[in-house]
């Protein structure tokens, strides 16, 4: 298999899911075949991240128009690492030579962040994101008015969205995750934090306390900012 030569895969990450593939007794003459069907999945991924980065921002622009005011402050686009992908189907015992299997259960392979000033705001693009004829909502996970444990807050859809290729038309899922500033600016540290791996339990433990504490703050200044906003609007 080390003989073997990926298409467009990035060295490093193409040894890896080499081994991945190994231990899941893949055939190593089909090795190539399977890259370049893995290269040509990602690729339709990044499509339907093009997609409906382009939704919301056209959203944004009208909005905009209307309001005096960008309901965005940022959109962020994710694709998850092919090695992450194979890891993931590997956890969950099923076939990590499937590019079948790999479409029907990893739902969160490409992710678009949609980062607003408001939490009125995100309700409202989300509506009107999910209204339009061409997306169908598979999942919504309404971490806004019921926040995670940890303290964690955020709306995630999971999407179908249409690409168009040369000869033919492809549903591709997307991972859509919207939130105000202060919820991503939370979300930064808390993810700093899971991944410190040097910490101790006693620390972590102090700073998990610390962070959901800081999770209530932060809810309470979203609706306290809206409240303002609302004094301004209607002066």
């Amino acid at each position: 298999m080390e003989n073997t030569k990926p298409t467009s895969l990035e060295e490093n990450e193409a040894r890896g899911i080499a081994e991945i593939l190994s231990r899941g007794a893949a055939n190593p003459s089909e090795f190539e075949r399977y890259f370049r069907q893995i290269n040509e999945l990602m690729c339709y991924y990044q499509c339907a991240i093009m997609e409906v980065e382009t939704k919301f921002r056209v959203l944004e622009k009208q909005l905009s128009m209307h309001h005096d005011k960008s309901p965005i402050d940022s959109i962020q686009t994710r694709l998850k690492s092919t090695a992450s992908i194979m890891e993931k189907i590997q956890r969950r015992n099923l076939d990590v030579t499937s590019i079948e299997t790999i479409e029907k259960n990893i739902h969160d392979i490409a992710g678009v962040r949609v980062i607003c000033s408001f939490i009125d705001d995100v309700y409202e693009l989300a509506k009107s994101f999910a209204d339009q004829d061409d997306i169908t909502v598979l999942e919504v996970k309404d971490y806004i008015k019921n926040p995670k444990p940890n303290g964690y807050r955020s709306l995630h859809i999971i999407v179908e969205v249409p690409i168009f290729l040369k000869d033919e038309k492809r549903m591709m899922k997307v991972e859509v995750q919207m939130r105000t500033i202060a919820m991503e600016f939370w979300s930064n540290l808390e993810h700093k934090m899971r991944y410190k791996k040097s910490m101790s339990e006693k620390v972590r433990r102090e700073t998990e306390d610390e962070l959901f504490a800081c999770a209530e703050l932060s809810a309470e200044l979203d609706r306290r900012m809206q409240e303002v906003f609302y004094i301004i609007e209607n002066d």
